[in-house]
């Protein structure tokens, strides 16, 4: 018999409680978990048991059904209110197998029956051991995901950007619906999780759709779910991101996507909070927060009639608008370098940052793809990248040959071609003649010597290969 202990006890390694008012049970199971590499309290009854786990919190409880005191199902209960996460094994004779199955259904993780083999207790020991693992480690996740979303670690030097930040976390605290508007790439989804990871629902479920990716056909069971055999291949009950997002957040991106009856639909639940499942007739109750965004102008839509005026109201209680990223030119470097330490890291190379050429053609750039483009030309400079520092030549064309292009078409000595030398064409087809001319000209200055040619012109040997071979000059 093991004493209460007076204060609650951490161990370092998975505790287990074994309780059986059988001394031989007790000492035999005691003996296996211990070398099994397990801390092994014991206790001959139910009061042992409680007053036991109320001391030190166990991650198994191995626990017989029938002692003197309190039985191991009224033991089940007293353990259930101190910590619902442990799990509870059962150990009942044949004739209780009965209390045994109702007992799992008040949340006992599974029992065996007298005589056991020592084997299934080890095997059912471990798998409670393993579930308890996996969860800590989803509930660690959790944390850290919820800890990045926070609005203090979202990176930003932009004072609209910090604005709309202290927004977030204003409407955060409430449970009303948001609707989030701004260019694709801007971060929509972004703000939608800041919602919903510093709201008091951050323990739900944080649940997306993209409503312009699902075919029309099957958006409303996206949504709600269906019933067996409600449509040819609904082989069994599915439930709807409604239903998986209980007591969170649910996320619909591109809302101005959705037919017309399926804003009917929309409008319903969120006025109503409820819904049915396609196919079925039953009323389903929903508890969650609606967080919506677009790219598109709803009010113009809601003008032309193809977005309904009252789901418009209804989705439009608070409105948040996304920064483009040419509108907040301080973070472009922030962000390039995040994005440069991340995609380092995933790829195992090593990049000591970003040269002063190459921020000054990342700030030039206008961003048509904003933040999503931003991480995307990062990703491919750190792939491509063969120095210690991100050079200019390392980014995509469209963002490398920029400034370039412009100093060699407005700041030369060399007067741009004429129309008896070819200079029709668009501006960008005339500067790149232009261009070729002037590289050609220097590499037969150089004697085809690359290196004096690179240095004469003000550009790495790298750049001038590539120039090379994009205008075919051998």
């Amino acid at each position: 018999m093991t004493p209460p202990f007076p204060t609650v006890q951490t161990t370092p390694v998975p505790a287990v409680l074994v309780v059986d008012d059988d001394e031989a049970i007790r000492e035999m199971l005691a003996a296996v978990l211990s070398r099994d590499g397990l801390s092994v309290t014991m206790a001959t009854d139910g009061v042992e048991a409680v007053a036991a786990f109320a001391a030190q919190r166990h991650a198994v409880v191995l626990m017989d059904v029938r002692m003197p005191r309190m039985t191991g199902l009224q033991a089940l209960a007293e353990i259930r209110k101190l910590d619902r996460s442990t799990a509870v094994i059962l150990m009942t004779a044949f004739a209780e197998v009965g209390s045994a199955v109702q007992a799992i259904k008040d949340g006992a993780f599974d029992y065996v029956i007298k005589p056991f083999d020592i084997a299934e207790i080890q095997l059912q020991v471990g798998r409670a051991l393993q579930m308890r693992r996996m969860r800590d480690d989803i509930a660690t996740l959790h944390r850290e995901l919820s800890s990045s979303y926070h609005t203090d670690r979202i990176l930003t030097a932009s004072p609209r950007m910090s604005e709309l930040l202290q927004t977030i976390a204003k409407v955060a605290k409430s449970n009303a619906t948001v609707l989030v508007t701004g260019e694709s790439g801007t971060g929509k989804e972004l703000v939608a999780a800041a919602i919903h990871y510093n709201s008091p629902r951050n323990a739900g479920p944080f649940v997306k759709v993209n409503c312009a990716a699902v075919p029309e056909g099957l958006l409303e069971s996206e949504f709600f779910g269906h019933e067996k055999g409600a449509f040819t291949g609904a082989q069994a009950r599915r439930r709807g991101r409604f239903e998986q997002a209980e007591h969170g957040t649910l996320f619909l991106d591109e809302i101005g996507d959705i037919s017309a009856s399926l804003q009917v639909k929309l409008l319903r639940v969120l006025q109503e909070r409820e819904f049915e499942r396609v196919g079925g007739t039953e009323l389903v109750r929903t508890d969650v927060r609606v967080v919506v965004a677009t790219n598109r102008n709803l009010e113009e839509m809601v003008r032309q009639g193809s977005f309904r005026q009252d789901l418009y109201f209804r989705l439009n209680v608070v409105t948040l608008k996304t920064v483009p990223l040419r509108e907040r030119p301080e973070d472009i470097s922030l962000l390039a370098t995040h994005f440069l330490q991340r995609f380092a890291a995933e790829n195992r190379i090593e990049v000591g940052g970003i040269d002063e050429q190459a921020l000054e053609r990342l700030r030039a750039y206008r961003w048509p793809g904003n933040i999503r483009e931003l991480s995307n030309a990062m990703e491919r400079a750190v792939v491509m990248s063969t120095g210690a520092m991100i050079v200019a030549e390392d980014l995509p064309e469209q963002i490398a040959g920029l400034a370039e292009n412009e100093e060699l078409a407005g700041g030369s000595d060399i007067a741009p071609p004429t129309a008896e030398e070819g200079g029709g064409g668009g501006l960008r087809e005339q500067v790149s003649r232009f261009e070729a001319r002037v590289v050609a000209d220097a590499l037969a200055r150089n004697d085809g010597n690359r290196l004096r040619t690179a240095q004469e012109l003000g550009i790495s040997r790298r750049s001038l290969l590539y120039k090379l071979q994009e205008y075919g000059i051998s």
